[in-house]
């Protein structure tokens, strides 16, 4: 580990997903202990890591968070290692039969700090593209995620929760200085807009971003389009993959959100004053628009 507690060694893994639960953890495994070998204090892998993306599977795959299979490995590898593990996702059966799509946390002793549950369902039918729709299976979470570590305050959100920049600049006001993203992308929304949110999370809070991915595999009925990504608080690509398995590897240093936050420091040169007062004229006009067309009827 890096002396300095505001920096450390941040791994990815892009690993490619089959559809035995069994031989996805037991990559995964494999994976991390790779990293740890390589110094690595912070792990993440990839959204859906123990399960195909695909809502006819998520219910087969869906196990109970804390004690199932992946929940109960993924402890015994963060302690073994002594590492934060981020674990991508999962597909997570609740007390009441629901499913939600979620990433756990592990601390280096293998307790489990939190989980965060997918607030935005991935809802989307682009024609002749690509067609998905996760609410046909999955229930959507409903609370932002934030959590400590030894370095600092870490965000953490899934995959289409990243088109939505009030849920990240949220987390940035509750002191994240890193967002963390599993995603699976897939390869026609991927090389339009991937990097394109990951950078512009981190310009639009000043603050380092990080998306992991899974491996392409173009045999499945959804193809992911790979490329995790490592952003800088200036919005700048660090580090990245392509399509393939691999690792991806940043270390990170903190003290370069606040140096960045200094020098642009749009988070005291904000008008919310004035922003607030537009948002509450806005919703007034949507009120009485609404009023007018139910009197109508």
């Amino acid at each position: 580990m890096m002396n300095a507690s505001q920096k450390f060694r941040l791994a990815l893994i892009q690993m490619r997903v089959c559809a035995d639960k069994s031989t996805n953890i037991a990559a995964a495994l494999s994976a991390i202990s790779r990293t740890a070998k390589e110094g690595a204090d912070m792990v993440v892998l990839p959204e859906c890591f123990n399960s195909p993306y695909d809502t006819r599977q998520f219910n087969e795959h869906a196990e109970t968070i804390p004690g199932g299979p992946t929940w109960s490995a993924l402890s015994e590898a963060a302690k073994e290692h002594s590492i934060y593990l981020i674990g991508g996702t999962i597909p997570e059966r609740s007390a009441d039969g629901k499913i939600y799509n979620t990433a756990m946390v592990f601390g280096p002793e293998g307790n489990m700090l939190t989980t965060h549950r997918k607030i935005h369902l991935f809802d989307i039918d682009v024609p002749g593209r690509v067609t998905f729709k996760e609410s046909d299976t999955l229930s959507a979470g409903d609370k932002p995620t934030v959590f400590d570590t030894a370095f600092g305050k870490i965000g953490l959100a899934i995959c289409y929760d990243i088109r939505f920049p009030r849920l990240a600049e949220y987390m940035r006001h509750q002191g994240a200085k890193m967002l963390i993203y599993p995603g699976a992308f897939n390869t026609t929304t991927g090389p339009l807009h991937w990097e394109l949110l990951l950078r512009s999370r981190a310009n639009d809070n000043q603050l380092y971003v990080a998306g992991a991915a899974p491996a392409r595999d173009n045999s499945t009925g959804y193809v992911a389009f790979g490329h995790s990504t490592v952003v800088d608080p200036w919005a700048k690509v660090v580090s990245k993959l392509e399509e393939d398995e691999g690792i991806l590897y940043a270390d990170i240093d903190f003290s370069v959100v606040d140096a960045v936050r200094s020098q642009i420091p749009i988070s005291i040169q904000g008008r919310e004053d004035l922003y607030d007062g537009l948002f509450q004229q806005q919703q007034q006009q949507q009120q009485q628009q609404q009023q007018q067309q139910q009197q109508q009827q």
